[in-house]
């Protein structure tokens, strides 16, 4: 269907090369984008060979995310690489589980670069090429802590928060200039994120027990929700969070 094609797009993927960001790069690629992933390591990443499979271009940039100071050089990689950008998606984010009274500084600065500080950056640096194009889509991953406070995670509750108020913010500015901000709030993932949570069996069983789908969600679950606010369908849908999380914020 041409109102969900990526066809001829070129989507950037913080994080791409696993977990959720794995499979949205590749479910991007299924529907026609070829696709930049930002990772960390020199390793080439299992998904360019995947994507490379389906017949589409697949290029990773290497870069410190924690760095939020030259991200524009990201973006210039894209551009020169794979000739444009059409959609943004900031997916990578990390945690830090502590209860608040000894929460560490240096832990809370990590978590706000990655998760708040970057993504803003990223989203700016994206943003002025989209606004001279006249398009493009911008989606950030927001999460339930950004609805809710969390329990022994306040830096990436507060994080999550200010993303969900960046979403607003820029599609305030950018929607009546073609570009659209929108994010994907994923609920209880099975990822190495909440592999401690998934191990302990009492809090599996809590968490479960609210979840009226009765079960974990599996990165594939955010697939649909990425191709949407990614293609023509969602192109009057503006400074909105999908929730994908199995019925969990209407219990």
């Amino acid at each position: 269907m041409e109102l969900f094609s990526l066809k001829n797009q070129v989507a950037l993927v913080t994080g791409g090369n696993r977990g959720l960001g794995k499979e949205i790069a590749l479910g991007l690629a299924k529907a026609g984008a070829d696709i930049a992933i930002v990772q960390r390591s020199e390793i080439e990443s299992e998904v360019v060979r995947e994507i490379n499979k389906l017949g589409r271009r697949c290029i990773t940039i290497r870069y410190d995310l924690t760095d939020s100071s030259n991200v524009e050089y990201v973006i210039n990689q894209v551009i020169n690489e794979l000739g444009k950008l059409d959609i943004l998606i900031n997916n990578a984010g990390v945690q830090h589980r502590e209860p608040s009274e000894t929460f560490p500084e240096d832990q809370w600065d990590f978590v706000m670069n990655v998760n708040a500080k970057t993504v803003f950056y990223l989203c700016q640096a994206a943003g002025k090429h989209m606004l001279k194009q006249g398009k493009g889509k911008i989606i950030n991953l927001a999460s339930l802590l950004s609805f809710q406070g969390g329990y022994t995670v306040p830096a990436y509750a507060a994080s999550k928060g200010a993303i969900a108020q960046l979403i607003k913010a820029l599609s305030n500015e950018w929607a009546s200039r073609g570009i659209n901000v929108n994010g994907i709030a994923p609920g209880y993932m099975q990822t190495d994120m909440n592999v401690n949570l998934i191990n302990d069996e009492t809090r599996n069983r809590q968490i479960l027990e609210r979840i009226p789908a009765g079960r974990w969600g599996k990165p594939e679950d955010l697939v649909g929700a990425a191709i949407f606010l990614s293609s023509p369908a969602s192109n009057y849908v503006n400074g909105e969070i999908i929730t994908v999380d199995g019925g969990w914020m209407g219990r």
